[in-house]
This record gives C-alpha cells, structure tokens and sequence, in this order.
C-alpha cells in the first residue's frame, strides 16, 4: 500500500490552501470512486483532503426559485428531497438508478460530478489508455468497447461517461459553482465538461485545486413532467449501455418546450440540441420524435461492436417523450 497523508479541514479556505501547489493531493468526498482508483494503482495521491465537515451540504431555494444543492449532500439525500422529487423528478429517478443504496449513502453531489470512467481499459494498468497515460494510445478502438462512445469521441479515447445524475442535471441547464483561492466561480454544466480532442487526460474546466462547492437548478427548468429511463445490461448495479434525461411540454398537441439528454453515449453527458430544435413546435407524435431523434444521431460514429447504441438510443428517446405526451394528454 502507498502512504498518504489525510486531513479534514473545517473551512473552504483551508481546504483550498491544503491543496494549493501540490499536485499529489486530492479531495476526498464519500471516495466511492476515488478509493476504488486508488486499490487498482489508477490513483496514487499523496494528501487526501477531506472535505466532508465542510459547510456544503443540504438542499435549499435559490434567489430564483431554483434550487441550491450542496457539494456534499450525499446521492441519497438529493434523491429523497421533496422539491426535488416534486420540481426536478427526472434527477431524482436518475439518482436512483445509480448504484446500490449503500454507495448511494456515501456518494455525494460534487464527487459525481468528477467520476472518473469505467472503461476497462482505464482500470487496468497493464492496457494503454490516453486518459491514463497520455500518449500511450487507446486499447478499446480496437478491442472491447461494445458499451463504449458513438458521438463526440476522438482517435484518442472512446471511453464513455459513466454518471447518470450528470445527465439529468445536463437537461435541466445545471450550473456548478466552484471555489478557488481567488474567489467563487460558476459555469454552466453545458460547458463544464471539455470535449476528448487529443487530450482526453483533461476531463473539465476546472483549474488545478478548484473545489465544486454546490450545483444550481434553474426555476425555469422546474416541471413535473419529465423522465429518466436507463437501459443496462442487468436490473441494478450496472452503468447504462444507453439512458435518456427528458422534460416535455405540450399544449394542444403541439411541442412547446423540450429538453432530451442523452447518457453512455459519450465522454461526457449529452445534450440532444438537434433533436430538441427539431420538436420545438411540432406536433407531439411518436413520427415527429423518431425523426428528431434520427436528426441528432445522424452525427454517431459506432464502431466495430456497438452500432445498437444508435438503434437503442433512438428507441429509447421515442419511448420516453411517447409517455411524457400521452402525460399531458
């Protein structure tokens, strides 16, 4: 086992300052993947900081009507809350689907945001994985990525995203506020995560040392109709080969508002604009979805073993926002 050093701050500015400048130490949260990094040898930090008794837990309203949820406000916790269950329920639904309760009950809000891939290739050491090892190539183009990326991903990593909160927070225009020794930052979710290009190692935005400290939900995003559906490859425990974030409006049967994110289809959590360009003011049948649905997954690119993700994923979305219409019906 390697050594490390483990210290549990009280204040933000103390836990920023523990990291500062030393790029052996990580933030420790609930450690459901960090831990696990760190028994296969992915991880080897020097420091671990935990922040779990620092002031960013809970769930509470926003100037707008919105939603604040704290950095470490554990999965569990996020997904039992009222107003999140009544406002926001496809990120309620999209917690739940993720995990066991156990791992549920430790995971927290910031620490999803960050998890790192399941690729197989990533967790072994023995394999070449630009994430890992920049520079050292991608073993899955060539070997087993049935459950791997079919939009956005590079010649340099077609690893997918393995977090299914991520892709209900994409479809309800989430914004991540950060901590820095400079002061407080936010970004919208949409640009959080950096697309793969030839520097897959680098995964989002955030500067070295920056510490997430909560996830706003906008009012305007609220709504009681919407859904999160997930397709694995066994009932619990398993990441989705294919997963869908939707919310639909409709009046009179036409399309007035729309949002679709798609999940296990690339390195990061997708936001389905083409598809949801192409509903807005259209009439809400399961033709019109289809086409929307063919539109944004016209840009796939499946490899050797897994072009049925193009065909689940267009099932799936025409599945979920059938329901969602025949909802408002």
């Amino acid at each position: 086992m390697k050594e490390f050093g483990y210290q549990r701050p009280s204040e933000v500015r103390e836990a920023l300052a523990l990291v500062a400048g030393d790029d052996g130490a990580r933030f420790l949260g609930g450690g459901t993947n960090l831990v696990d990094l760190m028994k296969d040898g992915i991880e080897t930090p020097t420091r671990l900081v935990d922040v779990r008794r620092l002031p960013l837990d809970g769930i509470r309203e926003a100037p707008d009507r919105g939603l604040v949820i704290g950095a470490t406000t554990t999965n569990s916790d996020l997904a039992a809350h009222p107003e999140v269950r009544r406002r926001y329920p496809a990120l309620s639904q999209a917690v739940l689907a993720g995990a066991s309760g156990q791992l549920r009950n430790m995971a927290t809000v910031g620490g999803n945001l960050l998890q790192r891939t399941r690729c197989g290739y990533f967790a072994d050491p023995s394999q070449s994985c630009n994430k890992r090892s920049p520079g050292s190539g991608c073993s899955a183009i060539a070997g087993e990525h049935h459950n791997h990326a079919i939009l956005g991903w590079s010649d340099h990593c077609v690893a997918t995203h393995p977090s299914d909160m991520t892709v209900a927070l994409a479809a309800y225009d989430a914004v991540v506020h950060y901590e820095t020794l400079d002061g407080s930052h936010e970004i919208p979710l949409s640009g959080f995560y950096l697309p793969v290009g030839e520097s897959p190692q680098r995964e989002t935005v955030l500067p070295p040392g920056a510490l997430i400290t909560a996830v706003t939900l906008p009012a305007a995003a609220a709504g009681p109709r919407a859904r999160y559906r997930k397709v694995r490859e066994r009932a619990s425990y398993a990441f989705a080969n294919v997963s869908v974030a939707a919310a639909l409006d409709v009046e009179e049967g036409v399309v007035r508002g729309v949002r679709i994110a798609l999940g296990g289809l690339a390195s990061r959590p997708w936001r389905a604009l083409v598809a949801e360009s192409a509903l807005r003011d259209a009439p809400a049948t399961a033709d019109r979805f289809g086409d929307a649905a063919d539109a944004e997954l016209s840009a796939a690119r499946p490899l050797r073993d897994n072009a049925y993700k193009v065909t689940l994923a267009r099932n799936l979305i025409v599945a979920v926002l059938t329901e969602l219409a025949h909802r408002a019906e």
